[in-house]
């Protein structure tokens, strides 16, 4: 059966947003601690920034200012903005889903205002999206991609049809608790990894994804 909706992560599926952010963490770690961030660990990929921030803030015993050192980030990752690189297949596989009038939309646990300029600047086709301020509990629960599910005009008897394009291990195990079709991008992980964390089929990017698809509908 073809998918009724398409769920996307945002950072590492539409966009590499690495340096966005990790540049952003820098400069607010650099105001706050007048001394250089550690290197970004590749286990907290897709992790909410208040776990990234209280993580840099332990290494330095610092935790009780790990919500002071969110709070900055977000804001230097708003006047510092710096666009995203846009990946492959994202304008492609929007604009098919559009011509299809197939619903579809972004939960990330990146925040609003971060997808909001994204989204804008890249001139992205995507009018439902929900960051980290939307949810009580950010991926891996599987509030987020319930919670966009629902406001596409889905029910719960409809999530077993419903595709989530992920390229992280906390948001796949998040799709995968909502009872959805987790379906892996290489974007940071290995193959042998995204499958072993639940996803049922594996794409090198959405490019792969769109001709996939095309041929299915």
């Amino acid at each position: 059966m073809f998918p009724k909706g398409f769920l996307f992560d945002f950072d590492g599926v539409v966009v590499d947003s690495f340096e966005s952010h990790y540049s952003a963490w820098s400069s607010a770690f650099q105001e706050m601690f007048d001394q250089e961030i550690a290197a970004y660990p590749k286990s907290y990929i897709g992790k909410s920034p208040r776990k990234i921030a209280a993580y840099f803030c332990s290494l330095i015993g610092e935790e009780n200012r790990s919500e002071e050192l969110f709070f900055l980030k977000d804001k230097h990752l708003d006047v510092y903005f710096k666009v995203p690189n846009l990946l492959p297949g994202a304008l492609e596989i929007t604009e098919f889903l559009k011509e299809n009038k197939i619903p579809y939309g972004v939960a990330s646990n990146a925040t609003k205002l971060f997808l909001k300029n994204s989204i804008q600047h890249l001139n992205l086709n995507f009018t439902t999206v929900f960051g980290v301020e939307d949810y009580k509990k950010p991926k891996p629960a599987p509030e987020a991609y319930i919670t966009l599910a629902k406001a596409l005009g889905f029910t719960e008897k409809d999530f077993k049809n419903l595709w989530v394009f992920e390229d992280s291990l906390t948001g796949t195990k998040a799709a995968k608790l909502a009872g959805m079709i987790p379906i892996g991008i290489l974007a940071k992980n290995s193959e042998k990894e995204m499958k072993k964390a639940g996803s049922k089929l594996i794409f090198p990017s959405l490019l792969e994804a769109f001709h996939y698809l095309n041929k299915k509908i």
